[in-house]
């Protein structure tokens, strides 16, 4: 198969929307979740032994089973996690390391499904692309980014999932995936590492499409644009829509002067830099209200 690829980026980036455009080439097989489990099974593989044995293969199929048992059953749309035959197949295959076994599991998902390539999104792997291309030395890396200020109100929206509780805290977790990607992308190089906007995936997606693609090396495919839909209903509700060019910039009215006067101040270098317009003076904040903000935050979350 071609080389793999992985979509990251902070959460709440629209990392899922491209998945689901992606996965409706005719050439890409994407799961429709998050995997979680490439980076900490990788982490610990000592801790499995001998991978030639099938009892040890069989244990790290079980503890990726139970980490991510939802992933493995509902989001793997060509292959099902049948613990005995995967076994079975792994050791047939010669499959003696964790890449091999996760490249194993998710080629047999993309020729159940009919395609010749894989990828993977898990947004927080942005902060693992080394391990990553350690892993899968020819791996492809698809950072998106977003307005860090539509990301907080998105994050503002599930709270208790991401534990961001004001506009500071909001903006150097912003700052954290976004800067980290960007370091490490400029190592990787552009034959390794595209960056794309969410903006520009939605309001000008055929021009935006094209060079994802052309990244990839994969040809052009309307379909992609006219992405399969979402039919479940715990998934984003743009996920059941056509591409939304309105879905842009929201934090101009939703967020307050305040909150745009905290988050810029804490980010505005990083904002700018990406091509995002600056709504106050952006000065940076005192470092007693840098304390209080991440204190306050941290009360929060542990009152939740």
């Amino acid at each position: 198969m071609a080389e793999p690829f992985f979509i990251v980026g902070a959460p709440r980036s629209g990392t899922t929307l491209l998945q689901y455009m992606l996965r409706s080439h005719p050439n890409l097989s994407l799961p429709t979740g998050e995997s979680h489990f490439f980076v900490p099974l990788y982490q610990k593989r000592a801790s499995f032994g001998d991978l030639s044995r099938k009892d040890n293969l069989r244990r790290v199929l079980e503890a990726m089973y139970a980490q991510s048992a939802n992933f493995l059953e509902t989001d793997l749309h060509g292959l099902r996690f049948d613990l005995e035959r995967l076994t079975e197949g792994l050791h047939r295959a010669g499959c003696t390391t964790i890449p091999a076994i996760l490249a194993y599991l998710y080629e047999q998902n993309a020729q159940g499904e009919g395609k010749r390539r894989w990828g993977e999104k898990t947004p927080y792997y942005v902060l693992h692309m080394p391990l990553l291309l350690e892993m899968f030395p020819a791996a492809k890396f698809i950072h998106l980014i977003r307005d860090g200020r539509d990301v907080l109100l998105s994050l503002y929206g599930r709270q208790k999932d991401f534990g961001v509780y004001n506009s500071y805290f909001g903006a150097k977790y912003w700052e954290h995936y976004v800067a980290t990607g960007q370091h490490v992308g400029k190592r990787l190089g552009p034959e390794r590492y595209l960056e794309v906007r969410y903006e520009d995936l939605v309001s000008a997606p055929e021009a935006t499409v094209r060079h994802i693609l052309g990244f990839l090396g994969e040809p052009f495919d309307a379909a992609v644009i006219r992405f399969k839909k979402s039919g479940e209903p715990g998934k984003t509700p743009l996920l059941q829509q056509d591409l939304r060019p309105d879905n842009l910039y929201k934090w101009k009215t939703r967020l307050s002067y305040l909150e745009r006067r905290i988050f810029e101040g804490a980010v505005g270098t990083l904002l700018y830099v990406n091509g995002y317009e600056l709504s106050t003076p952006a000065r940076p904040l005192p470092a007693f209200l840098r304390v209080g903000f991440r204190l306050h935050n941290a009360f929060k979350t542990w009152r939740s």
